[in-house]
């Protein structure tokens, strides 16, 4: 849908006039509100109002500019994530409205929820001297697990199975509501079956491989279980505050790729991330029950089993579909002896995110507009 406006080039377009107004649809016109993202290791996204032209009531979205090299595949990638993307209808999954596009930038309108990334509560935890408690990493974790079972298992038309995988599954792309709301976002880099989509090229990894499952580096046939592994990555980090590949060195993997700068220089990674992708490739192909269990230290035994189970490097010895590791997980939560659902993630997150708490913290943060007086201080690794 061709829009216009002026816009500065390389980002968004400029707010102009007293709405502020950012470009204009057939159907919406889109003011500007705020910057929430602004890094330049993620997509840059704002949070705008869309007024319908026609008359009736606003609703605020947010909109994010799709990063990739000028020219026809950008446009025909950002097309292909939201027709997938409006194919998925599920309460832990956001919403994607439509693509919108200004001269030949697309941007992608989705929904937009009051709350922050599970990026900002962990780094926020961090800067407090604090944990998530594991019942609220559980929580979220089998929340998000219950999202990707449904859009491992969705299907196209005629019932023909799409085997979708996110690839993605990062503190990023999972979004906490005030509420109690978890909501998985960011299918942009979803492979799919669906009829028609763009191939990705050969030694190109389409991925955010600071979560990517080994399967990911050695560009074997991807299901599922490599968004489980992914997730386990984060229940990893939410528990214990560590960034599960941030371990000493390890030795030369046999059979795996070859040296890290030679696998580097080989491959494209389409994401940036914290380290080359030989380096990362190492580390995951390394990665055995031993590192896990000196990673997840005083987690409690119920959950450091999901995180061996999920952490596997053979996708066989996995949770085979997200439901599996969903019901591990509220297993968890029922056998505390007090609920821990909505409610009770909304008043941790509410504890977090109190602004008097860290009105001494100064620090740059990847979301903004979430904290009154705060931001994040965070490891390269977490700036992934």
């Amino acid at each position: 849908m061709k829009t216009k406006t002026s816009k500065a080039p390389g980002s968004f377009p400029r707010p102009r006039g007293a709405s502020r107004l950012l470009f204009e649809g057939e159907e919406y016109r889109y003011e500007f509100i705020r910057t929430l993202v602004e890094h330049e290791d993620h997509e840059p996204l704002v949070i705008a109002r869309r007024r319908p032209r026609q008359g009736g009531a606003p609703h605020f979205v947010l909109i994010r500019r799709v990063v990739m090299p000028p020219g026809e595949e950008r446009r025909l990638r950002a097309a292909e994530e939201v027709q997938l993307a409006t194919r998925l209808h599920h309460p832990n999954i956001s919403r994607v409205f439509t693509l919108e596009e200004y001269e030949g930038e697309p941007y992608v309108i989705m929904e937009h929820m009051s709350g922050c990334f599970l990026a900002t509560a962990m780094d926020v935890a961090l800067l407090q001297e604090r944990r998530l408690s594991p019942a609220f990493a559980c929580y979220i974790a089998a929340e998000v697990a219950d999202a990707l079972h449904y859009a491992h298992h969705l299907e196209g038309e005629e019932g023909r199975p799409l085997r979708v995988v996110h690839r993605a599954v990062s503190p990023m792309s999972i979004r906490l509501g005030r509420s109690g709301e978890v909501k998985l976002g960011h299918f942009g880099a979803a492979y799919s079956e669906q009829p028609g989509r763009l191939r990705t090229p050969p030694l190109v990894l389409r991925a955010d491989l600071t979560y990517a499952a080994p399967e990911v580096f050695l560009f074997e046939p991807l299901d599922g279980r490599a968004d489980l592994f992914s997730l386990g990555v984060v229940l990893l980090e939410m528990l214990t505050g560590r960034y599960l590949l941030d371990l000493p060195d390890l030795p030369p993997v046999p059979g795996g790729p070859p040296g890290a700068a030679q696998y580097s220089a080989e491959v494209h990674a389409e994401r940036r991330a914290w380290a080359p992708p030989g380096e990362l490739a190492h580390h995951v192909l390394s990665l055995r029950p031993e590192e896990v269990e000196r990673a997840a230290g005083d987690v409690p035994e119920p959950l450091k089993r999901v995180l061996h189970k999920a952490l596997r490097r053979e996708p066989a010895e996995r949770y085979q579909t997200g439901g599996e590791m969903r019901e591990e997980l509220r297993s968890y939560l029922r056998d505390l002896g007090r609920p821990f659902g909505p409610p009770e993630a909304a008043e941790e997150l509410a504890s977090l995110l109190e602004p008097g708490s860290l009105r001494e913290i100064a620090a740059l943060p990847i979301e903004r507009g979430v904290l009154r007086a705060s931001g994040k201080a965070a490891t390269k690794k977490r700036l992934h």
